[in-house]
């Protein structure tokens, strides 16, 4: 019996782990359509570009990548074929109708809410319809209209509970792309935990543009509890927190809870109370630190991850030396950290004062440099700890396993694949800024080989 050939998906993805999971729920609502995923857009019967607006020069990039995109779709009608090109994420919400303007190949633009609509768009664009729009539907419908089942890869996944935004950061776009804060059903969420548990999924990371700002019942802390008790879950992480929603139940719960992983992502993005209030982040530079000492005085252990925006307008010399001295304080195992970029419609980018591009470049390497110390400082400190570590994957040479620990960092072993999937105990030997390498403890080790 002959196959029905298969269409070809092409997605490439921008930005945030949300970008990442909404890609793969794309994927799913797709897959009964004939859809399968390839990994180059040349020869691909849909084209999906999933953008992010928050990176700098992002809607440069896709319409970069649209004029590429473009001439494959020509050199596939010369050849009788048809290729769709659509634009989703968040510059196709923040500029859908400028999209089709610009870049007549784009066949059509579907915002983060709707993309359970893709099979009616695809249908419409190829009966030339004309309906190319769908940038406004609701979030929960958006939830429950999408597959109840996931294609699962590996033993980590993400599993969105909340999207929106409703703190309207002067510099972020979110609140506009992505709309009011919405958190999903418990129930819903925890029907997802256990399907993804029984195909193999041993940690999960919940998403949210303000995670910990999640409105169901018990709010995060109650819901981690609750995942917690799902049989095969056994890590829970959540990204991306905003320190003004960080209760004191959540922040108990890292101390009381053994699956939440001691590793929490908490941008604050800058060390000075005057640029914080003109950024309209709703907090100082000392609450910030008072809240990293009740989170770490309930688990002492715990690593931290931030966010930096440097150069944003009107900031002094004085007050970027506000955020080493803030960094120097809190010393954070990991951080990202970027400069200042005007979003068009924001309020930041009508702000006087503008910092000079070499003015922000010097003063992002003077921050990272910082930062990767700390981080550098943060591995070296593992070495001769003994870690539990969760294998994912097979590593780049022969023999070798690559795993997490739980502050996130790749852990790397010689081993057995049979070790995917499993937490087991490393030593760890050697530390890089990126990295940690080890053995399996004594134990573990003639385990393995006897199941290798």
């Amino acid at each position: 019996m002959t196959a029905v050939p298969q269409k070809r998906l092409y997605i490439k993805t921008y930005g945030c782990q949300m970008n990442v999971y909404d890609s793969e729920r794309m994927a799913d609502v797709l897959a009964p359509l004939g859809y399968g995923l390839t990994d180059t857009p040349e020869g691909a019967d849909l084209v999906v570009l999933n953008t992010c607006h928050i990176r700098e020069k992002a809607t440069e990039k896709t319409y970069s990548e649209l004029g590429r995109i473009k001439e494959l779709k020509l050199a596939k009608a010369a050849e009788g074929g048809v290729m769709t090109i659509a634009v989703a994420g968040c510059v196709a919400q923040a500029e859908g109708e400028e999209i089709m303007r610009r870049q007549p190949a784009v066949d059509f633009v579907v915002g983060p809410q709707s993309y359970h609509q893709l099979p009616e768009l695809i249908a419409r664009t190829h009966r030339a319809l004309g309906q190319r729009l769908a940038a406004d539907f609701a979030a929960d419908l958006k939830f429950d209209a999408l597959p109840a089942m996931r294609a699962v890869t590996g033993v980590t996944a993400f599993l969105t509970v909340q999207e929106g935004c409703d703190k309207f950061c002067t510099f972020c776009v979110v609140p506009y792309t992505r709309g009011a804060e919405y958190s999903r059903p418990v129930e819903a969420i925890l029907a997802e935990a256990e399907h993804l548990a029984a195909k193999g999924v041993r940690e999960i990371t919940l998403l949210g543009q303000n995670v910990n700002a999640y409105a169901g019942e018990g709010g995060l802390a109650g819901l981690a509890q609750r995942l917690a008790k799902v049989p095969g879950i056994a890590r829970i992480r959540y990204t991306t927190s905003h320190p003004r929603d960080m209760d004191e139940a959540l922040i108990a719960a890292h101390g009381e809870l053994d699956a939440l992983m001691p590793f929490l992502h908490l941008p604050v993005q800058s060390g000075s109370d005057r640029v914080l209030k003109v950024m309209n982040r709703g907090h100082t530079g000392d609450h910030y630190l008072r809240l990293v000492e009740r989170i770490r005085a309930a688990r002492p252990d715990i690593a931290l991850s931030g966010d930096f925006i440097v150069g944003f307008p009107g900031e002094s010399d004085r007050e970027f030396e506000q955020t080493l001295e803030l960094v120097a304080q809190v010393r954070y195992a990991q951080a990202f950290s970027f400069k200042y970029s005007a979003r068009p419609g924001t309020p930041a980018a009508a702000l006087p004062g503008q910092v000079p591009e070499p003015a922000k470049e010097e003063r992002l390497a003077r921050l990272q440099d910082l930062l990767n110390e700390h981080q550098s400082a943060f591995n070296a400190a593992q070495t001769g700890r003994t870690l539990p570590v969760l294998f994912e994957r097979a590593g780049r040479k022969p023999g070798q396993v690559v795993g997490r620990s739980p502050y996130l960092q790749p852990v790397h072993i010689e081993g057995p694949e049979s070790l995917i999937g499993t937490i087991a105990p490393v030593h760890i030997t050697q530390a890089t800024r990126g990295s940690l390498t080890g053995r399996l403890a004594p134990e573990m080790a003639q385990d393995a080989m006897a199941i290798a």
